[in-house]
C-alpha cells in the first residue's frame, strides 16, 4: 500500500510539473518588465518555509483557519476509529466492508465541493447586488452556515449515538448516512473558506492557502492522536459530543468573521486586497 502511494506521488509530481507550470497575476510581481536577456539562467534562491505563517496574525484569517481545523477535525473523530467503533459494534470484521464504510464520506465530499463553490458564488452576487454593487468579501462565508451549524456537529453527534444505541441495519445504515453528511459538509465549510482567502489575499493567495493548511495540518497531527485514547477511555458517545461542540465552536469563528469582519481585517493589515472583486 505504502509503495503504490508512493508511485501514485511521483506520478502526480510529474503531471503538476510538465501540465501545470507555476503562474502568477501579470504584474504583480514586475518580472514581466525584464529583458528575459538579461536574466542569469541560474541563481540560488533563499526560501523561509515559516514565513506565510506570519499571515495569521490577521484574526480573520486565523479565525477562518481555526474554523477549517474544527470542522476536519471531526471528519477524523468519524473515520480514524471506524473499526473500533462502526466497525466492532455492528460486527463487520471484512477489512474490505470496513473500507466500503469510508465511501460515504468520500461521495460526499465529492458532491458537496461543487455544491459548495457555487452556492458561495450565488451568496457574494446576492448580497453585492442587494448593497447596491458594494462588495463586502465575508459574504462568501456565508456560505459555510449550514455546514458548520447543522451538517458538521449534528452529523457527528448523531453518529455517536446511534453507535452506542441503535444495533442492528438500521444503526450501521444511519451511521453510513451521518458520514455521507459529514463529508458534505466539511466541504461546505473548507471550499468558501479557500475561496475566501483568495478574494482577499489575491497575489499572495498561495501564501495564504500555505499558512492555513500548515497550521491545519500541525494541529490536526496533534488532535487526531487523542482520538482512539479518548475513546477507550470515555467512550464513543463523550468523543463525538466533543467533536460536535468543537464543530459548534468552528461555526462561531465564522459567524464572528462574518458580522465583523471589516473590523478584523483593519486589526492587522497583510497585504488584503483593496480592489473591487468582481
Amino acid at each position: 500500500m505504502q509503495l503504490s502511494l508512493g508511485f501514485v506521488g511521483i506520478a502526480v509530481f510529474f503531471c503538476i510539473l510538465f501540465f501545470f507550470p507555476e503562474t502568477y497575476h501579470p504584474g504583480e510581481r514586475g518580472i514581466d518588465k525584464v529583458d528575459p536577456t538579461s536574466l542569469p539562467s541560474w541563481r540560488p534562491v533563499l526560501i523561509n518555509p515559516l514565513r506565510p505563517l506570519w499571515l495569521l496574525r490577521s484574526p480573520n484569517l486565523l479565525a477562518v483557519t481555526a474554523a477549517g481545523f474544527m470542522a476536519l477535525i471531526t471528519d477524523y473523530v468519524l473515520l480514524i476509529p471506524l473499526a473500533y467503533t462502526i466497525g466492532a459494534r455492528y460486527g463487520i470484521t471484512n477489512e474490505a466492508l470496513i473500507g466500503a464504510c469510508f465511501l460515504p464520506a468520500g461521495l460526499g465530499n465529492m458532491i458537496g465541493a461543487p455544491l459548495a463553490g457555487r452556492l458561495s458564488d450565488q451568496v457574494v452576487i446576492r448580497y453585492r447586488k442587494d448593497r447596491g454593487g458594494i462588495w463586502y468579501p465575508e459574504d462568501r462565508l456565508r456560505a459555510t452556515i449550514v455546514g458548520a451549524l447543522v451538517f458538521i456537529p449534528l452529523s457527528v453527534l448523531f453518529s455517536g449515538l446511534l453507535t452506542e444505541y441503535v444495533p442492528g441495519k438500521i444503526g450501521l445504515t444511519l451511521n453510513l448516512i451521518c458520514l455521507f453528511i459529514n463529508g458534505i459538509g466539511v466541504d461546505f465549510v473548507l471550499s468558501p473558506s479557500a475561496a475566501y482567502f483568495v478574494d482577499l489575499m489575491h497575489s499572495r493567495s498561495a501564501e495564504a492557502m500555505a499558512a492555513s493548511n500548515g497550521f491545519r495540518s500541525i494541529f490536526m497531527s496533534i488532535a487526531i492522536a487523542a482520538i482512539l485514547p479518548m475513546i477507550e477511555k470515555y467512550g464513543v458517545v463523550v468523543t463525538n459530543t466533543v467533536g460536535a461542540i468543537l464543530g459548534w465552536i468552528g461555526f462561531g469563528l465564522l459567524w464572528m468573521t462574518i458580522a465583523y469582519g471589516d473590523r478584523l481585517r483593519a486589526m492587522a493589515d497583510v497585504g488584503f486586497s483593496t480592489a473591487d472583486n468582481n
